[in-house]
């Protein structure tokens, strides 16, 4: 990584300080010139080195910037991304790419025209828990897949302070745009576009707006069936992935480190980072000669939020395919829009 990515960031809100600054800053690949505080100016005290816009229009007008992170709220995500794009800037997009299909073709359409970049920000495809559970189910041990469980479980009755989330008039809210696209980008990730599918939501937070539980059944070839359920009611989290095959199941909960160790200031540089507590192995059970149950309680990998980054430079610098391809940004807009 010879020549860094000078990079500006859209917001230092929750995700630009968790899930950015610290890659940027520390991942030889980059080099964080600038972010925009529209109030606050709050960056300074961690990144010093870093110049801070009061607005886009200042960011984008950086002759010296070549990607920008779009990290605000859902429902500015197509405007600010044709503007960078406009601007001659490759962009990393924060999840949902958008509030429809039509508007991701758009996008991506414009960075062809301007022999651009458009990456999705997909950080949970570099979950320990979901690069284990890609590993099991590569490895054949289980079979041939009968059913899979993908869950995001929480307990939050208050609605969000972040209006954009909680109003009925925005486009791109509630729960099903909010971790919806992490379920599904996973699924994805691993089998592709299902056959057909069906969507179930609900709104059951008093004075909510928007839907604060969605399922998803999906349908494969081979008769497999992928279940994707998320709800903010949920005072008993269930496991966050569940396999079942012909010849064993596979299940683990959901406890991926990074980001409650991002949120108290570990970075991605320190030993630790990623690993998960001890106990959180997953239960691998393989059916046996005389139905002989084995188990095998299985490590998660580190958790790798830099494999993303690493992507994205590898993709700017040497034109390599970005893992999160225009097709299953699409495929994830179908699903969520429906």
């Amino acid at each position: 990584m010879s020549k860094p990515i000078i990079t500006g960031l859209m917001a230092y809100g929750m995700s630009g300080r968790i899930f950015h600054t610290p890659f940027l800053t520390t991942n030889p690949g980059f080099t964080l010139k600038a972010i925009v505080e529209r109030h606050e100016k709050k960056a300074a005290a961690r990144y010093p080195d870093v110049m801070s816009y009061s607005t886009i229009d200042e960011l984008l007008a950086d002759d010296e910037i070549e990607l920008i992170v779009v990290n605000t709220p859902n429902n500015t995500h197509f405007d600010f991304t044709i503007k960078a794009l406009n601007a001659g800037k490759h962009v990393l997009l924060e999840k949902p790419a958008a509030a429809t299909g039509a508007e991701v073709k758009i996008m991506f359409d414009l960075a062809r025209e301007k022999n651009l970049h458009l990456m999705l920000y997909q950080n949970r495809r570099y979950d320990s828990g979901f690069m284990l559970v890609k590993e099991v189910i590569e490895s054949g041990r289980l079979g041939e897949l009968i059913e899979v469980h993908m869950r995001f479980d929480r307990y939050k009755t208050a609605l969000s302070p972040k209006a954009f989330k909680e109003k009925k008039e925005n486009e791109a809210n509630g729960l099903v745009y909010d971790l919806g696209p992490h379920l599904i980008d996973n699924i994805i990730a691993l089998f592709g576009k299902p056959l057909s599918f069906q969507k179930t939501t609900g709104i059951y937070r008093e004075g909510s707006e928007v839907p604060d539980y969605f399922n998803y059944h999906l349908k494969y070839p081979n008769q497999l069936n992928v279940y994707l359920t998320s709800g903010l009611l949920m005072a008993e989290v269930l496991p966050g992935f569940a396999v079942y095959g012909t010849l064993g199941s596979f299940v683990k909960e959901r406890c991926d480190t990074q980001e409650a160790q991002l949120d108290h200031g570990m970075m991605p540089t320190d030993p630790g980072f990623g690993i998960e507590p001890e106990g959180s192995n997953g239960k691998l059970v393989i059916m046996g000669p005389d139905n002989k149950r084995n188990v095998e309680y299985l490590p998660a990998p580190k958790g790798n939020y830099n494999g993303l980054f690493d992507a994205v430079y590898h993709t700017i610098r040497n034109n390599a395919l970005f893992p999160v391809t225009e097709e299953h940004v699409a495929w994830q807009l179908e699903l969520l829009e429906k």
